[in-house]
């Protein structure tokens, strides 16, 4: 395995460690129980963060620092199976309700009326009683059932609440083409070995981009699997403007 890629997946398996510490900061619950008293919560600020965060480093935050990218990757050793990609619509199917009930519940309160960062954590901890266990073991087990029945990252593509931020905030980036991290390719270098689509951790077909000569795509999240694994350097990191 690369460096690089030991690298990162180092990082999200202690970010995966850390998840009963700091799991109230990525809670989709959090956000409706603050907006019903007017709060804005933690995890809705790190939400907001991760939105303003695509500009610059489009989905970085999925491959590089994601606490539940840890479990699903470490996955891979047992099952290393690939996701069909023709049905993330699937999530929006949970993250529009979603959005729609935390629009509801804060006008029924008057709107957001203060912030509170550590909102019901205990100085500054999750976990605080059996039940915040109990919902953390749910997430635990259902992306590790999804990643054994359906595929790789199977959460990130189906049920993940937090990439339509990211996904959002890239698509502005690439509508006002600002400068930001990307993948760069050098077409004419490729063999056509397909060892970056075999090795993609989103099951994308990375080949076919690079043939295109597009490697833009909101499902990718800027691992560098594709780059290191690749032995004639066809694709590269830029921070650049869009096309």
């Amino acid at each position: 395995m690369p460096k690089r890629q030991k690298i990162r997946r180092g990082i999200i398996l202690v970010t995966f460690l850390l998840l009963p510490a700091i799991f109230y900061y990525f809670s989709p619950y959090l956000i409706i129980m603050g907006a019903s008293e007017g709060v804005i919560s933690g995890s809705f600020i790190m939400f907001g963060i991760l939105f303003l965060s695509a500009f610059f480093l489009g989905r970085g935050f999925c491959a590089w620092v994601c606490p539940v990218a840890g479990i699903q990757e470490a996955s891979f050793l047992a099952r290393d199976r690939k996701v069909n990609n023709k049905y993330n619509w699937i999530r929006y199917l949970i993250w529009v309700p979603w959005i729609t009930i935390i629009i509801y519940m804060a006008g029924t309160t008057g709107g957001f009326k203060k912030v509170d960062f550590f909102y019901q954590t205990v100085f500054g901890f999750s976990m605080p009683n059996v039940y915040a266990l109990f919902i953390y073991l749910i997430v635990v087990i259902t992306t590790i059932i999804l990643s054994f029945s359906v595929g790789k990252r199977a959460l990130c593509h189906y049920g993940c609440w937090m990439s339509p931020f990211m996904i959002g905030g890239r698509k502005l980036r690439n509508i006002f083409k600002w400068p930001s991290l990307r993948l760069r390719v050098e077409r004419d270098k490729c063999i056509d070995c397909k060892t970056c689509t075999k090795n993609c951790p989103m099951s994308l077909d990375v080949n076919g981009m690079v043939k295109n000569n597009k490697i833009e795509n909101p499902e990718c999240i800027l691992c560098g699997t594709c780059i290191d694994l690749c032995k004639k350097e066809v694709i590269r990191y830029s921070f650049s403007k869009g096309l």
